[in-house]
């Protein structure tokens, strides 16, 4: 049988949002269109992920944390540290996402990689939501994968170019998870969490010097880790066009970022889940491109 690039999408809620918000949820429409569009994936590669029980999300988010999640019961400020008002809907599309990014990692085990058009919600910690982040989809699925005893150590690759502060804190005392960030220095959270290797960034950086840093410090992190598998938070936030970025990485050396990615990791033989993360460049065709360059690379270079 030909293997498939899947691709977990949780379709968009009409809840209401605030103006404002309605925005950075639109590219999680156009993502899916533009590929079947121009014919570089068929209806056959998307797959609709059901939502995560709560047994799966208690082995990383507390109890209660969860139950004001789906009792609707979140205090004012816990919905301004999120950014989005709560709903029943929205809490029931983070439910879709993180088990979209479990499901992904079943067909990356297979193939080699799998993408979430959503997910990347690296903002999010064990006990509270942050900056349109709920729950965490990539730290539920390293622990089912760690509680399934279906890999023994993972990586995470966070190029979003804000930390992944909710990230690093879960794992924090987890030796089985290494959480490596890349980010902007004198960007969001300006608190910073400690993840295993941190490499903070100056704004204004482009694209050679970026890339750089990333060849430089990726193989070295592999060898070192030796990881099982890796989740990979693909952010287009490092995009000069971005509006809260500080970065000046052109759209090619954003697509360079990702081929290289993949390329080290199927070279290493180390199955990937991606999720989207991040972007917020004005013209949304702009961070729709960022975004779908990152599931051309995957077709392309796992040959899928």
């Amino acid at each position: 049988m030909d293997q498939l690039l899947k691709i977990a999408y949780a379709p968009i809620y009409a809840h209401p949002l605030p103006e404002g918000h309605r925005f950075p949820m639109l590219k999680y429409e156009l993502i899916p269109e533009q590929l079947l569009h121009e014919g570089a994936i068929s209806s056959k590669n998307i797959f609709a992920p059901q939502p995560c029980t709560d047994e799966i999300i208690l082995w990383t988010h507390h109890r209660g944390y969860l139950e004001k999640l789906k009792n609707q019961t979140l205090s004012a400020r816990e919905q301004r540290q999120i950014g989005f008002p709560q709903s029943p809907q929205l809490t029931q599309r983070e439910l879709i996402i993180a088990q979209g990014t479990i499901d992904c990692c079943g067909y990356a085990l297979q193939s080699g990689v799998a993408l979430n058009v959503a997910g990347g919600t690296h903002h999010a910690f064990a006990d509270r939501g942050e900056g349109f982040c709920m729950l965490n989809d990539m730290a539920v699925a390293a622990n089912y994968l760690l509680k399934k005893e279906m890999v023994n150590q993972l990586l995470i690759i966070d190029l979003d170019v804000h930390q992944g502060n909710g990230t690093a804190k879960i794992f924090e005392n987890d030796h089985k998870v290494f959480t490596f960030s890349m980010h902007g220095e004198h960007n969001y959270p300006f608190h910073k969490e400690k993840s295993d290797l941190d490499i903070p960034l100056v704004d204004g950086m482009e694209d050679a010097a970026y890339l750089s840093i990333l060849k430089e410090t990726l193989p070295q992190l592999i060898k070192k880790v030796t990881p099982g598998f890796v989740f990979y938070l693909s952010g287009v936030d490092i995009l000069a066009t971005d509006r809260y970025g500080k970065l000046k990485v052109s759209i090619n050396g954003c697509r360079q970022r990702d081929e290289f990615v993949f390329t080290i990791l199927k070279s290493n033989h180390i199955p990937c889940t991606v999720s989207m993360g991040g972007g917020y460049s004005a013209d949304v065709k702009i961070i729709t491109e960022a975004h779908c360059n990152t599931f051309r690379a995957a077709k392309d270079i796992y040959n899928l």
